[in-house]
């Protein structure tokens, strides 16, 4: 079976929904076949990768793609990236794509600092992250740096509708609506939803699954003091691999689950740090979760 959201990502400028100026400018680097270093930043799920690769998809390049959350040392850019930029290319330019660039670490972060200059004739990056403020300055400083906003819920219904039509599938708007407003803005979250919930070619919710989502779960445990097998089990049964939200989700709602918020908040404040160089994301929040439970 295949994923939706692989099946429909956008292979042309047109099917791009979304951030109008944005796609304006990459229209002119398309025609002109060569584009600048590019850093796109934004919530998770909004067009970021796809964007990325769209462009690569339409200019005559090279391609080298990496998911810097798996690949985000220094030996990286050393074995990877440098061969690939100093060898002899068959397209017009070499484009090397960093998905999630924002989970490279600093030490690395500086080497590709130094790689961009060295193959500046050459080879063009398209950065990818979440949180602009993890990417050091003076990679910032040599990209055009581009905010991905999500787009309105109602462009994000239209094309979930259009893909229903394409699979022939049935969802009526109120389970349309319920699914959008779990998952906004996170749109890759929103079709998946949407194709996992299909049975004999109708859309079906669990009502459960969506009445409250994984942060509203969390806070709601903290607040009963649950037992942290019992936080663990939310975590387990919410199928995420990501949690960012999460701590600005506690951070904004400290007052909720204890009257120790200045405690709270360090302790929020030092997993969130950790939180960027762990493998094992789950493990790091349930750690925090066990610190904030014991306040």
């Amino acid at each position: 079976m295949n994923l939706w959201v692989e099946k429909y990502r956008p292979q042309v400028l047109e099917q791009y929904v979304g951030n109008e100026m944005i796609k304006n400018k990459i229209s002119d680097y398309i025609e002109q076949g060569s584009i600048q270093n590019l850093l796109f930043h934004g919530v998770a799920g909004t067009g970021k990768t796809t964007l990325a690769k769209l462009i690569t998809n339409n200019i005559n390049c090279d391609l080298l793609y990496i998911n810097a959350s798996d690949e985000r040392g220094i030996d990286t850019i050393r074995d990877k990236i440098i061969p690939f930029a100093s060898s002899m290319g068959f397209g017009g330019v070499k484009i090397v794509i960093l998905d999630e660039a924002d989970y490279i670490t600093p030490q690395a972060q500086a080497t590709l600092r130094n790689t961009m200059e060295s193959f500046s004739g050459n080879t063009r990056f398209i950065l990818t992250c979440n949180y602009l403020e993890r990417i050091i300055s003076p990679l910032q400083s040599r990209c055009q740096t581009l905010e991905i906003k999500p787009p309105s819920k109602q462009e994000v219904a239209y094309r979930c509708v259009e893909i229903c039509k394409v699979e022939n599938v049935v969802i009526d708007n109120v389970s349309l609506k319920t699914i959008i407003n779990a998952h906004y803005p996170d749109i890759r979250k929103t079709i998946n939803t949407i194709q996992g919930s299909v049975i004999d070619g109708v859309v079906k919710l669990d009502e459960a699954s969506l009445k409250d989502d994984l942060n509203e779960q969390i806070l709601q445990a903290l607040s009963n003091k649950s037992k942290l097998l019992t936080i663990r089990q939310i975590l387990a049964d919410s199928g995420s691999r990501e949690f960012d939200n999460l701590f600005k989700a506690l951070y904004d709602n400290t007052a909720q689950f204890t009257t120790k918020e200045g405690a709270a908040i360090l302790i929020i404040a030092k997993y969130q740090y950790e939180y960027t160089f762990v493998l094992e994301k789950e493990i790091c929040v349930a750690a925090m979760l066990n610190e904030l439970l014991n306040l």
